[in-house]
């Protein structure tokens, strides 16, 4: 049996094999995850390095948003320390791409040999990456995870059969990404951040995190009252929690289509659907003063579909939290 046949034996359900094959789905799921979080920390790093800089941020926010815990000072050498190079922690950077190297490892079967090889040289020139981060400063360790991170989907895109093993791939990869866009928002409007953080050059920073500098220029012309308008409701970003959450819910319309004449049984999809209408909806000009309510809703929405997709296709257990032991993103 192939792996497009095995997976969708395991959605169908067939006895004794599905604990297994559900194993494979969960594998590839998280791949996506763990690769797409590897690339939002190393923006979010970026984002609060550029701003540390400037003598606007400490490490605090960052800290509080990934949802570590603890007595450790908060310093921007702590937060490099731990959230960039500490392979051990599954809430860093080498923590994701250790992760989705070792899950890719298991599955080389299913996935194809260009995107195994990626994570693999990729996990395998990290320390010497890192090496040179300490001397010349971690944002060409940052820029390399990016560039890797992307070089992997885009081969993930080009070589791989668009079954039901991509489908989980992109379905962990977007849900990731509209996690992590309201995390950057969130950092950005958190109360560490200086009275001025509606400036032009923060802004600026916040779409660059996001890949968004060069697009939201040419579509809104640089005007930053509509910032929050495109990184949250527009349908034609790639990043933008709109399409994120647009992305999955056609995965997960694919993986198990629904077929109920009435209502929607489908608890992910309908955790997903719920915040993404809520979306489609919003007011836009009253978006800034509705800011903290909608990432709260997104967290909880992220949170119901990420328990959800485990349920339903897993099984066998919960889904992975930012940090050991838990946290207000637990699983998010």
């Amino acid at each position: 049996m192939n792996g497009t046949a095995m997976i969708g034996a395991m959605i169908g359900g067939h006895g004794m094999t599905r604990e297994l094959l559900s194993r494979i789905a969960e594998t590839l799921y998280w791949i996506g995850r763990y690769v797409e979080r590897g690339d939002d920390i190393a923006r979010l790093l970026d984002v609060s390095l550029h701003r540390a800089l400037a003598g606007e941020e400490d490490g605090t926010a960052v800290f509080a948003i990934l949802g570590h815990a603890g007595a450790e000072p908060r310093t921007i050498e702590t937060m490099v320390r731990r959230l960039a190079y500490d392979s051990a922690d599954p809430s860093s950077i080498a923590g994701c791409v250790r992760a989705a190297r070792e899950n890719a490892r298991g599955v080389r079967e299913i996935i194809s040999s260009e995107t195994w090889e990626c994570l693999n040289v990729t996990w395998n020139q990290l320390p010497a990456v890192r090496g040179e981060a300490e001397r010349l400063g971690p944002h060409g360790y940052l820029r390399y995870v990016r560039e890797r991170s992307a070089l992997f989907f885009g081969l993930a895109d080009a070589t791989m059969t668009r079954d039901d093993g991509w489908r989980f791939i992109v379905l962990g990869r977007s849900l990731e990404r509209a996690d992590m866009t309201c995390r950057l928002l969130a950092v950005h409007h958190s109360p560490a951040s200086p009275a001025g953080a509606t400036e032009n050059a923060t802004w600026r920073l916040l779409l660059e995190a996001c890949g968004a500098d060069e697009s939201f220029t040419r579509t809104h012309r640089g005007d930053r009252t509509k910032v929050l308008e495109f990184l949250l409701l527009d349908r034609l970003f790639p990043r933008s929690v709109m399409h994120a959450l647009a992305t999955a819910e056609q995965c997960l319309t694919e993986l198990a289509p629904h077929h109920d004449r009435a209502g929607m049984t489908d608890s992910a999809r309908a955790a997903i659907g719920r915040v993404r209408m809520g979306l489609e909806y919003a007011d836009v000009t009253s978006l800034p003063d509705q800011l903290p309510q909608l990432l709260i809703a997104l967290q909880e929405a992220g949170t119901a579909a990420a328990l959800a997709i485990t349920d339903r296709f897993f099984q066998h257990a919960a889904p992975a939290s930012w940090v050991r032991g838990g946290s207000s993103w637990a699983g998010v």
